[in-house]
């Protein structure tokens, strides 16, 4: 389980990282990147974002949310992330139609492949 003090939460954040328009993406997800840390002292925060459009049902929604924030985890725990994500205040991961119905391991794959690209 991702930590609270690793996500974004507030609004503000999520519009100030969307604001800078550093993206990638592929088929599976849309990842915005944030400006770059001035401290090291904060840790890197992550949104994982799932509209409406994927599925109608917040279940459905919440579950690739839930397997997003498994993933970044994993990747945090491994110390696998590249150093352009951990030097950023912020980033921004959003999922596309075919995250629905992928399973886990082809998700993790595409996730670490977009992480690289940055």
């Amino acid at each position: 389980m991702l930590k609270k003090k690793y996500r974004l939460r507030k609004a503000t954040a999520f519009s100030a990282t969307f604001r800078l328009k550093n993206c990638k993406s592929n088929d599976y997800f849309v990842m915005y990147c944030g400006s770059p840390k001035k401290d090291n002292d904060y840790p890197t925060k992550a949104g994982f974002v799932v509209s409406k459009k994927i599925h109608k049902r917040a279940v459905k929604r919440n579950k690739i949310k839930r397997r997003l924030r498994e993933i970044y985890y994993d990747l945090m725990k491994n110390n696998e992330i590249p150093s352009n994500i951990q030097n950023a205040l912020s980033f921004i991961v959003i999922a596309k139609s075919k995250t629905l119905d992928t399973d886990f391991s082809e998700l993790k794959i595409s996730f670490d492949d977009l992480i690289q690209k940055f």
